[in-house]
């Protein structure tokens, strides 16, 4: 599964990474744009560890798209949707594979070990697109939940907070590794609980494949 991971989890975090951009861009920031982060090729968004963490865990992230909240004309209403966008953009995808699946899984069952190969990469990229969705929507700095969490504080609680965000992830990294070794994962628990309530899109593909193939 950690091999067959690494394609999943780079076009999980790279469409995650450039709906942040789009996003931004459309509300008036264009710094993701300059950077040249609004693309698809998923050298750009990389980041070492939390790819590695992913991959591992089923967890992680990517870098992050540089955004200048001064040129939204709301900032903080600005820098939440823009956060939001991310996990909504995952959201979205996870369904959009299951569909895919769905509808490829009778053709797929005649192709031998190939076609097991594929629905195979198909699932992984659903499960860690919804996964990558869940843990975002964690309100601990830098995650994209913290964002949405901060737009409703007071500015100056808000000002404060984004001081410790470099902190943040230090936190995060630690909470994934105790995790792991005490056996717990609240993370994936909810994941999968998530992942097997929207499998019935799936069951939808199957189902309008099925119709056509009588």
């Amino acid at each position: 599964d950690i091999l067959l991971s690494i394609i999943p989890a780079l076009v999980c975090i790279t469409l995650h990474e450039l709906a942040h951009g789009f996003v931004a861009y459309k509300l008036g920031d264009n710094t993701a744009k300059l950077a040249g982060r609004m693309t698809l090729n998923p050298l750009k968004h990389i980041d070492a560890m939390g790819l590695l963490m992913m991959v591992v865990f089923k967890f992680g992230w990517a870098k992050p798209v540089p955004v200048d909240m001064r040129k939204f004309s709301n900032p903080k209403k600005g820098m939440a949707i823009t956060a939001l966008a991310g996990p909504v953009a995952n959201l979205l995808i996870g369904v959009a594979v299951l569909f895919l699946y769905g509808l490829l899984a009778i053709p797929l069952s005649g192709l031998g070990g190939v076609g097991d190969y594929i629905a195979r990469m198909l699932l992984i990229t659903a499960y860690l697109s919804i996964a990558l969705a869940i843990f975002n929507l964690i309100p601990i700095p830098p995650l994209d939940g913290s964002k949405v969490l901060y737009a409703l504080l007071p500015d100056p609680a808000y000002w404060k907070l984004m001081r410790y965000e470099r902190y943040g992830m230090l936190f995060l990294v630690a909470l994934l590794f105790l995790m792991n070794n005490l056996d717990i994962n609240p993370l994936g628990n909810a994941a999968s609980y998530v992942f097997d309530k929207l499998f019935y899109v799936a069951l939808w593909g199957f189902d309008l494949v099925s119709r056509f193939a009588r």
